[in-house]
């Protein structure tokens, strides 16, 4: 069974969707996040992935009053990332009532804070990984590094990292389909990982190509950009996929 996520992305206190993770690239979907959340849950969903892009800009959370309205009303699993990068930012987040929380670029270039977070948040942390071209991209996908995601979610496996989220930025937005091929190769690097799946799902036939995938650790995938205009449903996508 893969979880479904449909993606709620914060701007200027609105969801909207970026191209290529492109902050001038945005496209406003619904100026009440709130109730897109509702919506999704209508809809079938059982799971949420919320991210607060002008906090991944800034490096401290900028919607975190939202996100806690968010998960106050909708009756699933609610994951929050963006500009969790320090103890403090993790800790308003946490304060923010998500079930799990993604962080990315803190945790990856600072292994004292990595070991806190694993500490503070257990299985509720998802350590997120955002490629181009197979590289890691860091600080809200604003650079590009020279390591190789493979590589990255190798050396996580022994520092008890249960959840990884893996991002390909040069499909995200695009609607041309997923990077199967690098998914896979991820996630069958990193077995006793659970991988949730970003980027590029734009029909059901991706959702059916990905659900038979010989992966069978990838547990999740975040469906944003196909939702919103329509190109099939929550409840259609969680039948393809075979569970909630």
């Amino acid at each position: 069974m893969i979880t479904l996520y449909p993606a709620i992305d914060l701007q200027e206190g609105q969801a909207v969707r970026l191209v290529q993770g492109d902050f001038d690239s945005s496209t406003v979907f619904n100026e009440d996040p709130v109730g897109q959340a509702r919506a999704f849950a209508e809809g079938g969903a059982s799971a949420l992935h919320v991210v607060d892009l002008d906090g991944a800009r800034t490096g401290e959370p900028a919607h975190a009053a939202t996100v806690a309205s968010i998960a106050a009303q909708f009756p699933g699993t609610v994951h929050y990332g963006g500009g969790l990068r320090s103890r403090a930012a993790i800790e308003t987040a946490v304060a923010a009532g998500a079930d799990r929380l993604v962080v990315g670029t803190a945790v990856l270039q600072d292994e004292e804070l990595l070991r806190w977070a694993i500490d503070r948040l257990a299985g509720a942390l998802v350590v997120a990984l955002d490629a181009r071209e197979g590289l890691v991209a860091t600080h809200g996908w604003t650079r590009v590094s020279d390591r190789r995601a493979v590589d990255v979610a190798e050396g996580l496996l022994s520092t008890g990292v249960r959840h990884l989220l893996y991002t390909d930025i040069g499909r995200d937005g695009m609607l041309g389909g997923p990077n199967l091929a690098a998914l896979a190769g991820l996630a069958r690097a990193v077995p006793p990982l659970t991988v949730i799946a970003s980027g590029g799902i734009s029909s059901l036939d991706d959702l059916r190509r990905l659900s038979e995938l010989d992966a069978p650790n990838i547990s999740g995938v975040i469906v944003g950009r196909a939702l919103y205009e329509g190109r099939f449903t929550v409840a259609e996508a969680v039948g393809v996929l075979g569970g909630s």
